[in-house]
C-alpha cells in the first residue's frame, strides 16, 4: 500500500502522466486504504470482544424493580478495552423518525481510519412503564439519550449483562405470584436465612416485589445457599 501511495506521489508530480489515469491510480489508492482500515476495524473489533467479561448490574429501575447496568458501569469496564485496540466514540443526534421521539447516534473511530455509525431512535414522549405521564418533556428527552447512550454502547461491542437489563419493559415482565412469593418465604426459612437479607439482596422491598423473570434463579440460589 504504501508502495502505491509513492508512485501516485511521483505520478502526480510528472507532468507528461495521463490525467485520467492518475486520477484512476489515485482513486484505487483510496479503494485499498479504506478496505485496509475496514479490515483493521473488524479485527480489533473482534479483539475487544474476545477480552469483554460480562458486567454486572449496578443500578435498580424503581418504576420496575428491575435491575440494570448503568452508563457508568459500563463506561468503566469497556472504556480502557476498546481505547486499547484503537477506538474511539462520540454520540450525537439525529433527525428522529417521529415527533416524539429522539435518534442517538454513536459514531466509533477506529485509529486505522474506518468509521462506523450506529443508531437508536428512541420514545422521548414522557410516559412510564405503565403508559401514564412520568416526567416533563425535558426530562424525557435527557433520559431517552442517556438510556439510547447505554443501550448503544451494549450493542457495539456485544455486551453481556450478569442479569437481565430490560429494565422490566420486556413482554411478560412483572413481579411473582402470591403464591410464589409463599414458596419463596418457605425456602428462605428452610435454609435459616432472613427475608430482610434476601430483599436486600435483589434490591427490593418485599419478596412480593420479585420480578418473575429472577424467580428461578432465586430459588436456585437458596438451594446453593448462596442468599437468604
Amino acid at each position: 500500500m504504501q508502495s502505491l501511495l509513492a508512485i501516485a506521489a511521483l505520478a502526480a508530480r510528472d507532468p507528461q502522466v495521463d490525467a485520467a489515469k492518475l486520477a484512476s491510480l489515485l482513486d484505487l489508492c483510496r479503494t485499498l486504504e479504506s478496505e485496509a482500515g475496514l479490515r483493521a476495524f473488524n479485527e480489533a473489533m473482534i479483539a475487544v470482544q474476545t477480552e469483554l467479561k460480562p458486567i454486572a448490574t449496578d443500578a435498580l429501575n424503581p418504576q420496575t424493580k428491575s435491575n440494570y447496568a448503568s452508563y457508568a458501569a459500563l463506561d468503566r469496564a469497556l472504556r480502557p478495552i476498546y481505547t486499547a485496540h484503537g477506538f474511539a466514540l462520540s454520540f450525537d443526534t439525529g433527525d428522529a423518525p417521529a415527533a416524539e421521539a429522539v435518534r442517538v447516534l454513536c459514531h466509533v473511530s477506529h485509529r486505522a481510519g474506518h468509521v462506523r455509525v450506529y443508531r437508536a431512535d428512541l420514545p422521548a414522549d414522557g410516559k412510564g412503564a405503565k403508559g401514564g405521564g412520568a416526567m416533563s418533556r425535558t426530562h424525557a428527552v435527557g433520559s431517552a439519550l442517556t438510556y439510547g447512550m447505554r443501550y448503544l454502547l451494549k450493542m457495539i461491542f456485544n455486551v453481556a449483562i450478569g442479569e437481565d437489563d430490560d429494565d422490566g419493559n420486556a413482554a411478560g415482565a412483572g413481579a411473582i405470584t402470591a403464591e410464589q412469593a409463599k414458596t419463596l418465604r418457605a425456602a428462605i426459612d428452610e435454609v435459616g436465612g432472613s427475608p430482610v437479607s434476601f430483599c436486600r439482596q435483589y434490591r427490593i422491598s418485599k419478596l412480593a416485589d420479585l420480578p418473575a423473570h429472577k424467580y428461578r434463579d432465586a430459588l436456585d440460589r437458596l438451594a446453593k445457599g448462596r442468599v437468604g
